[in-house]
């Protein structure tokens, strides 16, 4: 069966060269017939498992729907290349010819498709590359936000603040889920403008920022809805109980169904959330019974309670 598809992608090559053959009555070559035959040869060599000869297929079909001009078709047969580079565990090649797709989808006025694929390049690498995939999940969602697709745009950006926080670049995820909370006020998706204000102060406080942490609360009371929530209220304990260093109510704040449940990265912020200090509530200042001279007394007792020498 191998043997059978391999001679028949043989077949198509010989069609496509011959295609591109000019003579006295034929001046240009058919580049468009070409590019077909040379899809079927990808075709028929991927079927026999042959990837490496599939992936060259495809790019010679990219190179000849670009020289006919067709360049959409030409960043499909590119992306196809991807995949077989993919197919072979060869992932950095993969990605190149995916971006390169990219790039032609945008020339040929489709960025939509553009972005798409940088999306499922994101996917493809995230396992053995986190860095390359937040690279192109801001690629992506910066392309849908050229075209004001703010909430494809917000969500691919949201799983590049995660990658950030995962690989604990706090200060670039922080800037990021700052973008990403004011795509989704634009658009007025104001639940998830409150789950990223959960998000932010988590990331402020694990950077050791508490002014940033409660600046960020303090600004979302001007979102509709937020004051009151249960969001909001379970903030405004989180951060009195971080700045009392109250271990028992960041604990159970951070423990509660709604911080827990979210993505797994923020729900790791929360368990791991450590109150300056060691943990030890601040204790306010009492008066003993003995009246405002009790402590002076009481200081000179234990001074002298060994006795004169």
């Amino acid at each position: 069966m191998a043997a059978q598809k391999i001679n028949e992608a043989h077949e198509h090559i010989a069609k496509a060269e011959k295609c591109l053959k000019t003579s006295l009555t034929k001046w240009k070559p058919d580049y468009d017939s070409a590019a077909s035959e040379y899809s079927k040869a990808a075709v028929a060599f991927k079927n026999a498992k042959q990837f490496e000869q599939a992936k060259d297929a495809y790019v010679k079909e990219a190179e000849y729907h670009t020289e006919n001009k067709a360049l959409f078709h030409a960043a499909k047969a590119l992306e196809q290349a991807g995949m077989m580079m993919k197919d072979m565990k060869r992932m950095p090649e993969a990605i190149q010819y995916i971006e390169k797709a990219s790039m032609m989808y945008v020339e040929n006025g489709t960025p939509d498709t553009a972005a798409m694929a940088l999306d499922r390049a994101g996917k493809l690498i995230e396992p053995v590359n986190v860095e390359k995939a937040i690279d192109l999940y801001k690629k992506a969602a910066s392309v849908f936000e050229n075209e004001d697709r703010l909430r494809q745009a917000a969500e691919l950006l949201g799983k590049s603040s995660r990658l950030l926080v995962r690989l604990r670049r706090l200060d670039e995820a922080a800037a990021s889920i700052h973008k990403e909370k004011n795509m989704y006020k634009e658009i007025e998706n104001y639940p998830t403008c409150f789950k990223k204000t959960i998000a932010q102060v988590l990331v402020h406080l694990h950077r050791n920022d508490f002014v940033a942490a409660d600046k960020c609360v303090r600004e979302s009371y001007s979102i509709p809805g937020f004051s009151g929530s249960e969001d909001c209220v379970a903030m405004e304990q989180l951060l009195q109980g971080y700045d009392e260093q109250d271990e028992d109510v960041v604990n159970r704040v951070c423990s509660s169904p709604l911080l827990k449940y979210m993505d797994n990265d923020y729900a790791k912020l929360a368990v791991t959330l450590k109150v300056p200090g060691g943990g030890k509530k601040k204790k306010s200042p009492t008066v003993p019974q003995g009246g405002a001279g009790a402590p002076a007394a009481a200081e000179e007792d234990d001074e002298y309670e060994g006795g004169l020498c």
